[in-house]
């Protein structure tokens, strides 16, 4: 295990200044964000990030936190003068470390965020990339390299689901498992679906008639999208911010929730990293994926409020996991509900830390 520090060549953020000065726009095909990232908004963000933002500020506040690589795993530690067992955070797609650090400030115990594998500084395995296989990655960063014998797993998204698995796989090790997406059953065999259960599955079937084109072009031309996206920022912007806007608990107004200096230092390490193809490497192995176990870990669920998981019934995750502790459904916070809303998440996760012990 190594120790690592962010450094981005001044050479580098200089090429990505010229290309964002000499980014070329397109016209609306609709009003607003009616098909996909503003146009006009794009253009605002675009010209903060070439003019106006400060990357070596960003750089500067990341490094503040203890960063290294081990095995081709890059994660931020953060050490707290506690004996309880430390907790996992796990973010998602198109997400990064930075989501979970307001979380993490806000928790007494030693806390762990890996960046997933592909994303930002942290290699891709030879295998395919499963939610197995990330929680194998994972369960070896917190029992191998760092030396814990017990430890909590908590996250959204990709991470939610990779850390389900970790669940199941090493029920000894994990002490509880927190989520802001229910988990699914494998099958919905038995008990009978019910209407609220057939109601949150027609919403979210309907819902990926408009929103699921991004993973289909992910899951079935990764590279064809992805050689765009790593040679243009203003299209790697595009490409993101949609997806924070329309996922986010924003109404609509997506600096409610991430300033644009927030939005630049993300897509900076994308871009700096070349990591937005390697991203994309899970969609692409999705099929490789298996039914996953019944989770018999204490459950904490604590549910994002986006469209459609505000019409997720506790019932599904009763089907997924036979140990709910804790339940809620604040009515806030999105799809990157620890960025979103930490303090919500710091007590809810603490509270369900603390119960377990």
């Amino acid at each position: 295990m190594g120790t690592f520090t962010i450094s981005v060549p001044s050479a580098v953020l200089d090429d990505l200044r010229s290309r964002l000065l000499r980014t070329r726009y397109t016209a609306p095909s609709s009003a607003g964000w009616g098909a996909g990232t503003d146009p006009g908004y794009l253009r605002s963000l675009i010209e903060y990030w070439a003019n106006e933002f400060d990357w070596r500020s960003a750089e500067a506040r990341l490094n503040s936190y203890s960063h290294f690589l081990d095995r081709g795993q890059h994660f931020v530690h953060v050490r707290r003068d506690s004996t309880r067992p430390p907790v996992l955070l796990a973010h998602g797609w198109p997400s990064s470390f930075i989501e979970m650090l307001p979380l993490a400030d806000l928790l007494d115990v030693d806390v762990v965020i890996p960046s997933l594998p592909g994303f930002l500084y942290s290699g891709l395995p030879d295998a395919p990339l499963t939610r197995a296989a990330i929680a194998e990655s994972f369960h070896t960063l917190m029992t191998e390299t760092l030396g814990y014998d017990r430890y909590f797993a908590f996250g959204g998204d990709i991470g939610g689901a990779a850390s389900g698995w970790l669940a199941t796989m090493y029920p000894d090790e994990v002490a509880g498992l927190h989520v802001i997406h229910g988990p699914f059953p494998a099958d919905f065999d038995a008990p009978p679906i019910t209407p609220a259960e057939q109601a949150f599955l027609d919403a979210d079937e309907k819902f990926d008639e408009s929103d699921s084109g991004y993973s289909e072009i992910m899951s079935t031309r990764p590279d064809t999208i992805a050689a765009a996206l790593v040679d243009s920022p203003a299209g790697l912007a595009a490409w993101i911010i949609d997806k924070y806007r329309a996922w986010s608990d924003c109404g609509g107004d997506l600096e409610s929730r991430f300033d644009k200096d927030t939005l630049c230092t993300m897509l900076t390490l994308y871009w700096v990293t070349e990591s937005i193809g390697p991203s994309f490497r899970q969609y692409l192995d999705y099929p490789h994926n298996t039914p996953r176990s019944t989770i018999t870990v204490p459950v904490a669920v604590t549910q994002s409020h986006e469209h459609p998981f505000d019409l997720f019934p506790r019932s599904i995750a009763e089907r997924a996991a036979s140990d709910i502790r804790q339940y809620s459904a604040p009515g806030r916070g999105g799809h990157f509900l620890a960025f979103e809303e930490p303090q919500l998440i710091a007590d809810e996760l603490s509270g369900f830390m603390r119960s377990i012990g």
